[in-house]
């Protein structure tokens, strides 16, 4: 029938493989995770290592726990709702816990085939930093004194943006603006 509830104070047993699978389970409810958040999650819950690395095999057969795919669907959501710089964006995967060797792969997809170019996300680095700049302004034009656009230039530049991809999308907004025709 149902489980006894453990009582307070009483030392909690270790889950066993099945209520691994359940734990893993019910932590990818919410968002797509990397085999690192997985694993310090079943780790938290008191999971064993050989209960920890059977059920993130079995995760991988089922094709729930990939870290190429999770690096894919956070750079989406980066593009699609908060644009950052690849140097941000790799250090948002780092701190997830994605292995340099996925963001190495991520990295050289992106050169060969933009992965972000999906359903109109923006592709490139200027694209990216145009965005984010167009969002940061909220319609207002580009202010004309000097240090206001040092500060424009370095919120892109925290962004992850490196600094001559936000002069130039500062320079592409400046020239739309006076030319408005063409933009």
């Amino acid at each position: 029938m149902a489980e006894r509830r453990r009582r307070a104070g009483e030392p909690r047993q270790p889950p066993d493989a099945s209520q691994a699978l359940d734990i893993a389970a019910h932590f990818l409810g919410t968002r797509p995770r990397t085999e690192w958040e997985l694993m310090r999650r079943l780790r938290r819950a008191g999971a064993t290592d050989e209960v920890i690395e059977g059920t993130l095999a079995r995760l991988r057969e089922l094709g729930l726990a990939d870290d190429l795919a999770f690096a894919r669907w956070w750079a989406e959501q980066r593009d699609r709702h908060a644009p950052r710089g690849r140097r941000l964006l790799e250090t948002e995967l780092r701190q997830r816990g994605v292995p340099r060797d996925v963001l190495e792969e991520l990295r050289t997809e992106e050169i060969a085939e933009p992965v972000l170019d999906t359903g109109g996300l923006p592709a490139t680095e200027l694209e990216r930093a145009r965005i984010a700049l167009d969002r940061h302004l909220r319609g207002r034009s580009l202010p004309a004194d000097r240090a206001a656009l040092q500060r424009i230039g370095m919120f892109l530049v925290r962004r992850g943006f490196d600094p001559q991809t936000a002069r130039d999308a500062i320079r592409q907004l400046g020239a739309e603006e006076d030319d408005p025709e063409d933009g």
